[in-house]
């Protein structure tokens, strides 16, 4: 076994989780403040990476105003699509808009390909050195700039949910919106800011992801591909969103490293996430920190 492959394995594991664990955290935000399931996420790293690449090639401005840019457009685009597709759908069944966020997911898709083409594009070289030595490890200037952001989401988070009058409304209104709606808090307005910053959260993932990977309609796919971490750590659970991130970050190196030594399946590194999703709504359906929902008839 090569212990230093590994390890090496296990930090990409974790940086790369740590990104998981802000697009699920995204999730989560939807979940606890509408109990809807957005499938329209991936779509929304799509869209921010497109807008940020577009300002950087087309407008040529540095990365770090493009990226600015690009939240504050996120911003406004999370708020108009709750208030002119979502909301009209407030007291209707919730699978009547989360089938509104499937018919979203492909109209933007299907919209970005027809904007900027089905071919992946590389974004402008931003860092003069692309790796970085990190205690012997190489690891990519990106990488480690997507650490950072998520430590600040995440932080940001936590904040926002303990400290801020509008964080407090929005675990008031998850809580119970009928006896939110009596405290004076605007359930819409919520709603609609959930969306936002759900739709910028997100953007910051698809940047980072397109910084690495080239901007394509492949980024649509994170927003599944987080789904495991999601239902692991639990639908309406950020801690729990954040640790299943990492888990799953790591599990997907781990699969690949026995894969490609041991087993030799080959395309391990895409699907054992979704052995573990699986596993999971086996083992303990509601996540590891999801909240049980017992009914009585």
């Amino acid at each position: 076994m090569d212990w230093s492959l590994l390890l090496q394995l296990t930090l990409n594991g974790l940086i790369v989780g740590a990104l998981y664990g802000v697009v699920a955290m995204s999730f989560v935000l939807i979940y606890k403040a509408s109990q809807v399931v957005n499938f329209a996420q991936g779509e929304f790293l799509l869209v921010g990476a497109w807008v940020c690449w577009w300002m950087l090639t087309e407008w040529q401005l540095p990365f770090w105003m493009g990226f600015l840019l690009t939240l504050a457009f996120m911003t406004a685009f999370g708020l108009i699509l709750q208030v002119v597709v979502l909301r009209p759908l407030i007291g209707e069944p919730v699978i009547s808009v989360i089938m509104a966020t499937i018919g979203l997911g492909i109209f933007f898709q299907a919209l970005m390909k027809w904007i900027f083409g089905v071919f992946a594009k590389p974004f402008p070289p931003i860092f003069t050195t692309e790796r970085v030595n990190l205690l012997g490890l190489e690891v990519q200037t990106v990488y480690l700039l997507s650490l950072g952001i998520s430590l600040v989401i995440m932080a940001g988070f936590a904040w926002f949910f303990t400290a801020s009058k509008h964080g407090l409304a929005m675990r008031a209104t998850a809580f119970d919106q009928q006896v939110a709606q009596s405290l004076g808090i605007s359930v819409p307005k919520v709603f609609a800011m959930s969306w936002a910053i759900s739709a910028v959260v997100s953007s910051v993932a698809g940047i980072v992801v397109g910084v690495v990977n080239g901007v394509s309609s492949a980024l649509s796919f994170y927003g599944i591909k987080v789904f495991p971490a999601v239902i692991l750590g639990g639908l309406d659970s950020v801690i729990g969103a954040v640790l299943g991130g990492l888990i799953v970050g790591v599990l997907e190196n781990w699969a690949q490293y026995i894969d490609s030594a041991w087993l030799n399946w080959g395309n391990m590194y895409a699907i054992a996430p979704f052995y573990a999703l699986i596993l999971i709504l086996l083992i303990k359906p509601y996540g590891l920190f999801g909240t049980k929902n017992i009914e009585r008839v």
